[in-house]
């Protein structure tokens, strides 16, 4: 699947990024991971604090899937709402996801400490204004709720909002621990951390066939064979080829970073911001002082149409970054691209076993905050792995019958 179209910006981040061998050879672990993007980069760190003999495996090389277009917000808050889960799944499944990601995000603070490459996590406040008047209401009613439950949030009036921002709209939600990283080198820290205390890496390693046996499942490269007790799918996307979610949808979603910025406009404390729209836009600040955008989600198409729909979106970009902050008039794009994006139906990710698939676990991190739910997926099964049980990944199950539902 082709998953990037256009110009992205990471790469130059980390000019000197490290690079692993190709399997070449017969090889044993307890758990392989295939799949070099973030959800594997988290299972991967994880399963190296635990002792597990892990190898992990990617046909491109890491971080070159679509980690290369991911926009590095991490944040408690989902593209569904809490109040949305509460209605959808009850008060305490909806309350226990959102406490999963609050925890998540706690944990991705952690990091920086801990690596070896700067991750470039900058712990970050979000903004989530009402697009429209009557958003007002849903959007005081998710205050109370977050209130209500311990999280830190905070319902602004538009004079408020006004006072704080370039732009005026009619109420917001302030929320603070949330954060913002550099997602490339935040996947090479957390890969190259976890080489150096015993994972095997390989690159530009197909999993070409998989056959599943009583006590484990043997999967074959072009060059290698690898035995293990277990595996963890984390393709990202590409899931998809393997196995049809029936609750998963894929479609293109756009982003422009901009020139380095003389000075920022008025942007309190540098916030992510976003809003209750569906699609929704949304807008974060780089440590090199360049701002982001992203939004105007659309069908999936294939990789020609989209390259081709890369210019015309970042220009739509750039022109709604204007109409926010009008002082920064004239901006140009320094990057822009596209790109496949997966959602669920219910809002939730996949994580977890599969019937169809013995041994194996699957990481799907679909929805706007895939990140976290890479951590959320890499805590649940690496305890799994070790036995201890989580019934939490009921939450998540790859069966569960899921319903359309407002994301809101």
């Amino acid at each position: 699947m082709e998953l990037l179209s256009g110009k992205t910006p990471w790469e130059r981040t980390l000019p000197h990024f490290p690079v692993y061998p190709v399997l070449d050879g017969n090889i044993t672990c307890d758990c392989l991971i295939v799949g070099g993007g973030m959800g594997g980069a988290m299972a991967s760190y994880r399963l190296s604090r635990s002792g597990a003999s892990t190898v992990l495996i990617d046909k491109r090389a890491v971080g070159h899937g679509s980690t290369h277009a991911n926009t590095g917000l991490l944040q408690v808050a989902n593209d569904k709402s809490l109040t949305s889960c509460i209605n959808t799944f009850g008060a305490e499944e909806g309350l226990l996801f959102y406490k999963l990601c609050r925890e998540a995000v706690g944990k991705i603070l952690e990091l920086p400490g801990k690596l070896d490459i700067d991750p470039h996590i900058i712990p970050r406040s979000s903004l989530l204004y009402a697009s429209f008047p009557e958003d007002v209401a849903p959007l005081r009613l998710e205050y109370e709720n977050l209130a209500a439950h311990g999280f830190d949030a905070e319902f602004w009036e538009e004079d408020k909002i006004k006072e704080h921002y370039s732009f005026s709209k009619p109420a917001a939600l302030y929320s603070k621990g949330d954060a913002d990283t550099n997602p490339f080198r935040m996947l090479h820290s957390l890969i190259h951390k976890a080489h150096a205390s015993g994972v095997r890496v390989y690159e530009h390693t197909k999993a070409r066939h998989l056959e599943f046996g009583t006590d484990g499942v043997t999967c074959y490269t072009e060059q290698g064979r690898i035995s293990a007790k277990k595996v963890i799918f984390a393709m990202g996307y590409e899931t998809q080829e393997m196995k049809k979610d029936r609750g998963a949808e894929l479609i293109n979603t756009y982003a422009i970073m901009t020139r380095p910025l003389k000075k920022f406009p008025k942007w309190h404390e540098q916030s992510m911001i976003w809003e209750t729209a569906r699609p929704y836009l949304y807008f974060r600040t780089t440590i090199d002082g360049r701002i982001i955008a992203g939004g105007k989600d659309e069908q999936l198409t294939g990789p020609l149409e989209r390259e081709t729909r890369v210019l015309s979106q970042s220009q739509r970009l750039l022109e709604e970054l204007e109409a926010l902050f009008p002082e920064i008039k004239g901006v140009e794009a320094e990057f822009s691209w596209g790109g496949v994006f997966g959602t669920s139906r219910d809002g939730l990710p996949f994580i977890g076993p599969h019937p169809e698939y013995p041994h194996c676990y699957f990481i799907e991190g679909y929805g706007g905050n895939g990140t976290v739910y890479s951590m959320i997926a890499a805590e649940l099964l690496s305890d799994i792995l070790a036995g201890t049980a989580r019934p939490e990944l009921e939450l998540f199950s790859l069966t569960r019958t899921t319903k359309p539902s407002p994301v809101s």
